[in-house]
């Protein structure tokens, strides 16, 4: 009898001790495949989600607005913009993907860095830089560094903002603010391609997964809405028609589907789910925005 009390005892033991190792799970990139920002808890911060939206996980906490998270190739890091110094200075930070080992890359103080992107091998990141110049200037810059924040350079014939790695490891990006267009160029700034040809804002160029388009956002026909092109520009295509504005698409790992931020008449902001053709819109995050969609990269 005391045996099986003993045993009992100890599979209440394990059992416990099972439960506990559960609950403080880190978060890892198979359940966790959407980042997104939200002042839920009164600052910016960041946050990850599953693709039905059923958990939710916190993963900043600082003052000073967190926001615009890059998921790493192999899901493991994320690079993301932070705010510092009364919001004057921008820089970019990566994490673990439970927000641990964070570690601040850049530092140009004044200069506002942003729009994280990886290279398809992870080793590189690039981002944005805009500031105003001696002559009060304004003007954005495409820089581009190590993961690990070294050897930081300038990619000098690229101005401009927004930069993303194709599969084959050049850059989109939208040229310099007025007039601005979507453009593709080689990663040290070489054989440029300009893509687009309007008099409108052309922003945020996002690759397919299966590297066959391009969604961004424009206001060519009166406000920011979201568009999709073939990689070599042919074929646009507006999907979003709303008379609010509607920015940063990302797409799905298969490509079928587009999460972007839509604003509200009031300006908040939600994050709104479609097929890769416009069809099937809905609400899918409440008060949410700078969405980006974990796509993992086969070495």
């Amino acid at each position: 009898m005391r045996c099986v009390k003993i045993i009992y005892t100890l599979s209440i033991f394990l059992f416990a001790q099972i439960t506990s190792s559960q609950s403080n799970e880190k978060p890892e990139s198979t359940q966790y495949t959407i980042a997104y920002s939200s002042k839920k808890s009164g600052d910016g911060e960041i946050y990850l989600t599953n693709s039905q939206v059923t958990s939710k996980i916190k993963i900043t906490n600082r003052r000073g607005n967190d926001g615009y998270a890059a998921w790493s190739p192999d899901g493991k890091r994320i690079a993301s913009y932070a705010y510092h110094d009364g919001r004057k200075t921008w820089s970019i930070h990566t994490m673990n993907i439970d927000g641990t080992r964070r570690k601040r890359l850049t530092h140009a103080k004044n200069k506002w860095d942003s729009s994280p992107a990886w290279s398809p091998d992870g080793k590189r990141i690039a981002f944005s830089r805009s500031y105003k110049n001696d002559k009060g200037v304004w003007t954005e810059e495409i820089w581009i560094m190590n993961s690990d924040g070294n050897k930081q350079t300038q990619i000098k014939s690229l101005n401009g903002g927004g930069p993303y790695f194709t599969l084959d490891g050049k850059i989109v990006f939208h040229s310099q603010t007025n007039t601005s267009e979507i453009c593709i160029a080689n990663a040290d700034g070489s054989a440029m391609t300009t893509l687009t040809n309007n008099d409108a804002e052309d922003w945020h160029p996002e690759v397919s997964p299966d590297g066959k388009q391009i969604a961004f956002m424009s206001n060519r026909d009166g406000n920011h809405e979201i568009y999709v092109m073939n990689i070599d520009g042919s074929h646009q295509k507006r999907l979003t028609f709303n008379d609010v504005r509607d920015s940063t698409p990302t797409w799905s790992p298969d490509s079928s589907q587009i999460l972007y931020t839509s604003h509200d008449k009031e300006e908040n902001a939600h994050i709104y789910i479609m097929n890769s053709d416009g069809s099937s819109v809905k609400k899918f995050i409440q008060n949410a925005g700078g969405q980006a969609w974990l796509k993992i990269r086969k070495p």
